[in-house]
């Protein structure tokens, strides 16, 4: 039986002791810790790796601290458009969604996606047209109001300027949430989900959703979910980068994540990071900013998080 492992995120940036208060801090944790044991339960359930991620993400959605489901962030219009993303590592089967409005959790209907249609990708109101039909639970509009959310907004929606999350600087805030693992068969999946940018127009999509940028699983080298400010994870294809590291240079986990993340993103100008784990039930959590809320469990590690830099 293979080693079974999960690790998840909560989104990258400017995270620091000073920008959160001891309550705060708590709260977070409590939320990290929730999401990364219920995924495990699973997996030491013998479920598949496709399940614990989709479980370990929901749960993310659903709490208002984090960037996705229940807590995505305001747009242009004072509305909330989300993007989510699975892939399984055994079959490169994968999933996406984006511009959704009223999907309560955007990464079953990815799931979804992936398991009952012959597409990966499908959006906005054609993508609301198939959750119908595959009976997904929607939610009215005031199941995302969050107040802070909606106070962010109210600073800069009469502005062009665009907000991401978790930072003291509003052009570098990364908000996004996700999920990988490794089950007891030693299949790989991944999965991301976000509410994107504050105040975004145009119907902006990051990297969450695309295969490759933000998502990838592939049992032959690894799962990954980005959190960083998409449009450079979209032009450096950062998940798929390193897969591509592990496969044709045989590099470890460990040594293809350091030279995306901490060397290629940061000549790049990139910033942000990532979660990842191999077939071999590895994890790495590497992240080039100041913080990052993360949390991972194995059968031979006790449940770890931590969000700075120094933990």
């Amino acid at each position: 039986m293979n080693n079974i492992a999960i690790a998840i995120h909560g989104g990258a940036g400017t995270i620091t002791q000073a920008t959160l208060s001891e309550e705060q801090d708590q709260a977070y944790r409590a939320a990290l810790r929730e999401a990364v044991e219920a995924g495990y339960a699973l997996l030491a359930q013998g479920a598949t790796a496709v399940e614990a991620v989709e479980l370990a993400v929901v749960h993310l959605e659903d709490t208002p601290l984090f960037n996705a489901g229940k807590g995505s962030v305001f747009t242009k219009e004072g509305k909330h458009e989300m993007d989510a993303a699975i892939m399984c590592g055994k079959d490169l089967q994968a999933g996406a969604v984006a511009g959704v409005h009223r999907i309560k959790n955007p990464v079953r209907l990815a799931k979804t996606i992936m398991q009952h249609s012959d597409h990966v990708m499908l959006s906005g109101y054609g993508a609301e047209d198939f959750a119908l039909l595959h009976q997904l639970e929607f939610a009215p509009e005031n199941y995302f109001f969050d107040k802070y959310r909606y106070e962010q907004w109210s600073e800069v929606r009469d502005t062009n300027i665009f907000m991401l999350d978790h930072t003291e600087q509003r052009d570098e805030k990364f908000g996004t949430v996700g999920a990988v693992a490794v089950d007891s068969n030693g299949d790989v999946a991944a999965a991301t989900s976000t509410g994107g940018m504050t105040n975004k127009s145009y119907n902006r999509i990051g990297d969450t959703p695309i295969i490759g940028s933000g998502t990838y699983a592939n049992n032959r080298t690894c799962a990954i979910s980005c959190t960083g400010h998409g449009e450079y994870f979209m032009r450096a294809v950062v998940a798929y980068d390193v897969s591509c590291l592990m496969e044709y240079k045989g590099y470890s986990l460990e040594k293809a994540c350091e030279e995306v993340v901490m060397r290629k993103l940061v000549d790049f100008g990139g910033e942000g990071g990532l979660i990842a784990v191999n077939a071999a039930g590895e994890v790495a959590m590497p992240f080039n900013s100041e913080g990052m809320y993360r949390a991972s469990k194995s059968q031979d590690q006790e449940t770890f998080v931590a969000i700075y830099k120094e933990s």
